[in-house]
């Protein structure tokens, strides 16, 4: 039983080297806690309670990072606390109403959103508008950031061979993913803290997937809860929930039983982050940041960012046995996110996984791992040779900006695709509005460049039409 702690005992853990907080009545010592933005933003918290400005960031799940810096629990009829907490309450709702009015005014500066006419122009809209840290983590990736560019770059070397004089006056962009209809196959992929780009978080990604049907992957590192983002499910809305494997298994198995107790379809386990990725564009953002904290104590290093505070919970022993021990909790189809090679697609299938992903975590883990539309034409491959083709449902990720990005993965083999950093782009700079327009400029696309190929439906796209001898 963990001890109970008087808020008089906090508040003396005040200062540099000796440092405690209180989020959600346990008290942890966060002396030399590597916090992502420094200890500075944690100043004001030192000795008080930090729950109100917590949890206009994170949802209650990504406290498994300081669990060994648990304390014990507050004493909650301590009168002292009491006041502290609604006096830090009360801190933290003038910093944010400052912040939201800030935000306000820098979307209020953005082009109508009618003048967006490509996820690009919403990447530069979403640049303009968020603050330096957020934008550093949203837009970083590994070491050179090589792998980044070459998601993108990629599609550009592969050719469409179109078809004319086919009847395409109607024309169905409708697909099955895992056994939902989507208006079109596209799903929202797991990215982390969205609140980073919107107070409201994945909450807003939530109901505009909802309003344009298509499939939201819940993401372990939200900002939102767990909780929050099944509940704001619309009736009929398709949810799958995205696994960092926890150090702690128990920690994992109840992620996965609250994940299939509130309605999500499908299990995505993480494989490609035995840590998170070394992504220097976040490290240097992060780099000049010190605080009177920070002073006299040469194990808090602040200069890896994020990225590095984020991982310190994924259990770097992933292997193919826990997919299996996975399989065993959960009544769920379970899929693996981050394949990265024709073999360990045919392992997958022949494990018994009901869909994986090929990507390269949008270039934000290996430098110079290959695209995600270039290691699909492996894996199509090496299952048709093994004989599994059509064994599971294939996706890929990764720099797809257009709706001829989209047809070409379909072409070459591919379910569906999934889509991050668009989303956030449309987030940060117009809300839940600018995630329905991320999503709806997709799908328009891709029913013009249906329309173009000679492709009434989905199933009407083949291998075909595209040229990928330049890859």
């Amino acid at each position: 039983m963990s001890e109970t702690i008087r808020f008089e005992d906090v508040a003396r853990h005040d200062r540099p080297g000796d440092a405690w907080i209180i989020v959600h009545e346990r008290v942890y010592d966060i002396s030399s806690f590597k916090h992502p933005g420094g200890l500075e933003v944690l100043k004001p918290f030192l000795g008080h309670d930090a729950t109100a400005a917590f949890s206009t960031q994170h949802a209650p799940d990504i406290l498994a990072i300081v669990k060994k810096n648990l304390v014990g629990v507050l004493d909650a009829n301590d009168p002292t606390w009491q006041r502290d907490k609604v006096a830090m309450a009360s801190l933290v709702s003038d910093t944010a109403a400052a912040g939201r009015g800030g935000l306000a005014d820098r979307r209020a500066r953005l082009p109508p959103i009618s003048g967006m006419l490509n996820t690009r122009d919403l990447e530069m809209a979403a640049e303009s508008v968020m603050e330096p840290a957020g934008w550093a983590y949203y837009a970083s990736a590994a070491d050179d950031e090589v792998t980044l560019r070459e998601n993108q770059a990629a599609f550009g070397r592969i050719w469409l061979r179109p078809r004319v004089l086919v009847d395409v006056s109607a024309v169905d962009t409708t697909s099955d993913l895992l056994g939902a209809k989507s208006t079109f196959p596209l799903y929202v992929t797991a990215t982390a803290l969205a609140k980073l780009a919107d107070p409201e978080g994945e909450v807003a990604i939530t109901r505009a997937c909802a309003k344009l049907n298509v499939p939201y992957m819940c993401p372990t590192l939200s900002s939102c809860s767990l909780e929050e983002m099944t509940g704001a499910r619309a009736r009929g809305q398709t949810q799958w929930f995205q696994l960092y494997v926890n150090r702690d298994r128990a920690v994992a198995k109840d992620l996965l039983q609250r994940a299939e107790a509130g309605g999500c379809a499908a299990i995505f386990v993480t494989v490609d982050a035995p840590q998170l990725g070394r992504r220097e564009r976040d490290m240097r953002f992060k780099a000049p940041q010190t605080s009177s904290v920070q002073k006299g104590d040469a194990g808090v290093d602040t200069s890896k960012g994020t990225a590095n505070a984020l991982s310190s919970f994924i259990d770097p022993s992933l292997s193919w046995s826990d997919i299996e021990w996975i399989a065993g909790v959960t009544k769920l189809p379970v899929c693996l996110k981050g394949i990265q090679s024709g073999q360990d697609a045919v392992l997958a299938a022949q494990r018994g996984a009901h869909a994986i992903v090929v990507s390269n975590h949008g270039g934000r883990q290996l430098d110079y791992a290959r695209s995600g539309v270039e290691v699909l034409v492996e894996v199509t491959t090496a299952l048709r040779d093994a004989g599994l083709d059509g064994k599971m449902s294939i996706f890929v990720d990764g720099g797809i900006r257009r709706g001829t990005d989209i047809f070409k993965c379909l072409a070459i083999g591919a379910d569906g695709v999934g889509i991050g950093r668009p989303v956030l782009h449309g987030l940060a700079a117009y809300g839940e509005a600018g995630v329905i327009k991320a999503i709806t400029m997709l799908r328009d696309e891709f029913a013009t460049c249906m329309m173009m190929m000679g492709c009434p439906t989905v199933s009407d796209i083949r291998p075909e039409m595209v040229i990928t001898s330049k890859l």
